[in-house]
Order: C-alpha cells, then structure tokens, then sequence
C-alpha cells in the first residue's frame, strides 16, 4: 500500500473517530451552546433574556424554579425540570430569566443550551461537564418533543438517569415543551391501539416524562393578565400610554392575531415602543 493511501485511509478514520474534545475555557461566559461535529462549547457573551420582574402571571412556576435552581448552584439536592404547556407564555423566557436572577444575586451557575437534534452527543457533553466539578451546569433544551419513531429520547435518558455512572452531581437538566408527555396526544392513543401489549406500547416514551423530579404547567392567559403584562414592559422601558388607549390598541391586536399569549403581549409592545421613538 502506498504512503498516500494509508494517509488518506488515516484521514478517514479520524474523521470517524475525532480526537477528544480538550477542554474549553469555561471562563470565557456565563452561557454556552454546545455544537457538534466537532464537539465544541461555544460561548455566549450577551443571553437574550428579560428581567424576571416583568414575567406576569407565572408567579407559582418562577418560585418554584428559582428555588430549585437556587439549591442546585449552592450544592444542595435538586430536581430536573419539564416546564411544560401553552405557547408563548414564557416558559424558556422563565429558564433563561432564573439563570439570570441567580447570577445577578452572585450565585456562581453557566448555562448550555443543547438542541433536540444534538441529544446522541450528550454522553460526550456529561462527561466534560464531569471534568469540572468547581463549575455548576443547567443544561437547557427548549422546545423538546418527540415523534413516535424518534429515537432521540433515549439518549435523553443518559441525562436524567444518567446510566451506570449516574448523572454529574454538578449538572441539572431543564426542558420546555408544549407537551405534558413530550409526544402527541393522537400517537399516543395510536400506540395504545395498534400494539399487542397497549400498556407497554408507550409506557417507555411516556414515562420519559416521569423522570422529571418537577413539572411546572403553563396556562393561556387571560386579558388582565395580557395587559397587565404590556402595561408592566411600558413601566420597566419608559413607554408612556393611557390605560384606556393601552387596553383599546392592545385587545386590537390580539384580535388580529387570533390569540392571547406573553409572545403576542412582547409583539405588540415592540410595536408600540417603535411606534413611540423608544428603543429597547
């Protein structure tokens, strides 16, 4: 065999088999994105985020999650969290306004943000998070769901279970779906009726969701909470406006949008403060 073949075969087999992911300065930020091929974790240096002051009718659920995250950064037992329910009512907002929280209160924690699609490479994400026990990590993926041939789920487990060698102590996994059970409802009546044993045909991507310690539900909003949340963006930003020409210009746009969320509550805030000469 020539020199240049076996250079090339060498070559190839590293693209296979990639040389471990040395280890990233983790003092660069407070957040992180983790990215694969290659593995790498990319800092953040600005999280785009809103003060947890302006959050309007989640009171329970950022109590409750500020307190559990609270205990995590200062070592003490904590549960994973499914933040889970309507659209557009804050649940990653809620995540990424804790992390906040936490840090302005001088509580050391880095957040990483990990996509569904990057769950296979999660094993390789824990163990350079096991590497630094110093450093406390939320691990944070949004908007997670799965079909009924998604295999993703499994590797999800390595996360909450964390397989024989168990979960870092110093790593915490927080998710937000629109789904109680992180499948839709139909496939999970479809399972149940197409498989030989209806019990067991779902109950291992069912109970994925059961191995969340803490489930937090997310409610749509009605119109005092909606315009008690524009009213609280135009006080913390200095937008000036009548209540009675907030509440007319407000319940205006809800009605073009067909709905009423803490999303569409920002929208047409935005719109306002530009409309204004504010800027955000």
């Amino acid at each position: 065999m020539s020199d240049t073949a076996a250079e090339r075969i060498a070559a190839a087999l590293e693209r296979m088999a990639p040389a471990p992911l040395s280890a990233p300065d983790l003092a660069q930020a407070d957040a992180f994105v983790w990215h694969t091929a290659p593995d790498r974790l990319e800092p953040v240096p600005n999280v785009s985020r809103v003060d947890i002051a302006l959050l309007v009718g989640v009171d329970r659920a950022r109590d409750t999650l500020l307190e559990n995250t609270l205990q995590f950064a200062r070592g003490l037992p904590a549960n994973n969290a499914l933040l889970w329910g309507a659209r557009g009512m804050g649940k990653s907002s809620l995540v990424k306004a804790v992390h906040g929280e936490i840090r302005r209160q001088g509580v050391g924690l880095k957040i990483i943000e990990l996509q569904r699609e990057d769950l296979p490479s999660v094993s390789r994400l824990l163990n350079l998070l096991r590497a630094a026990p110093a450093e406390r990590f939320l691990l944070f993926c949004d908007d997670l769901s799965f079909s009924h041939d998604d295999q993703h789920y499994k590797s999800l487990k390595a996360v909450l279970d964390g397989g024989i060698e168990g979960r870092p102590d110093n790593v915490l996994f927080y998710a937000t779906s629109n789904r109680r059970h992180l499948m839709p409802r139909d496939m999970i009546e479809n399972e149940r009726s197409s498989a030989i044993n209806p019990s067991e045909a779902v109950e291992e991507k069912v109970s994925l969701s059961d191995r969340f310690g803490l489930w937090l539900g997310f409610h749509a909003c009605d119109q005092d909470q909606y315009l008690e949340m524009i009213r609280g963006y135009c006080t913390a930003y200095g937008v000036s406006i009548s209540d009675a020409d907030l509440r007319a210009e407000a319940i205006e746009w809800q009605a073009t949008r067909g709905s009423r969320s803490g999303r569409v509550a920002w929208q047409f805030f935005t719109d306002l403060a530009g409309r204004k000469g504010v800027r955000l």
